[in-house]
């Protein structure tokens, strides 16, 4: 990452050092997931779509650990999986909006707090900040070559109420308090950053 662009992170000091955690990453951009595994302090373990485990990919991507999931239904071993990490205390990296977009936050699904209430971990929101700026690129699929990519951490918070219940008013209050978080710290990431 460092070869090719010019990541500054900010608040990585916030991660836990042990224990479970959940980093509800924006997503914006192709780059935005390797931007955050390579600059984490923890390794990370992503629910990354199947259509991405092709050719040479499947066995890189299973090798660093990331997590298969197929998006066009409920996939139950990726459920698994996800919660696996979780309880051996590892870190689950999710991008709450299901896919790539404005990278705002404005439209996120509920399984970020399925995994949320469910483990009883925390979310740590991140922003990657400066992936989709659209001057200056050589390859289109791609930042500017040495461009400035900020990977800003946040504070981590729990999503449920305390109640522990998991029926879907909870894990739709749960959402809605997630996106006030994940929103607040997307615009408090920009006016740090400048961007």
């Amino acid at each position: 990452m460092n070869t090719l662009w010019r990541p500054r992170v900010l608040g990585a000091w916030r991660v836990p050092a042990t224990g479970p955690v959940i980093l509800a990453v924006n997503h914006a951009h192709n780059i935005d997931g390797p931007m955050l595994m390579g600059t984490a302090p923890r390794p990370v373990h992503f629910l990354i779509k199947k259509e991405a485990f092709i050719g040479p990919l499947d066995p890189f991507l299973t090798g660093i650990g990331q997590l298969k999931v197929d998006r066009t239904s409920a996939d139950r071993a990726a459920v698994t999986s996800a919660l696996g990490v979780l309880e051996d205390g590892g870190v689950l990296g999710i991008f709450p909006e299901g896919t790539r977009g404005g990278g705002d936050f404005s439209s996120i699904r509920a399984g970020l707090a399925y995994f949320a209430v469910r483990s009883g971990a925390p979310i740590l929101p991140v922003a990657v900040l400066g992936s989709s700026e659209r001057t200056g690129r050589l390859i289109r699929a791609l930042p500017p070559l040495r461009s400035r990519v900020d990977i800003v951490f946040g504070d981590p918070f729990a999503a449920g109420d305390g109640s522990g219940l998991r029926t879907r008013k909870a894990l739709d209050e749960a959402t809605v308090r997630i996106q006030e978080r994940l929103t607040a710290h997307l615009e408090n990431a920009r006016r740090l950053t400048g961007r």
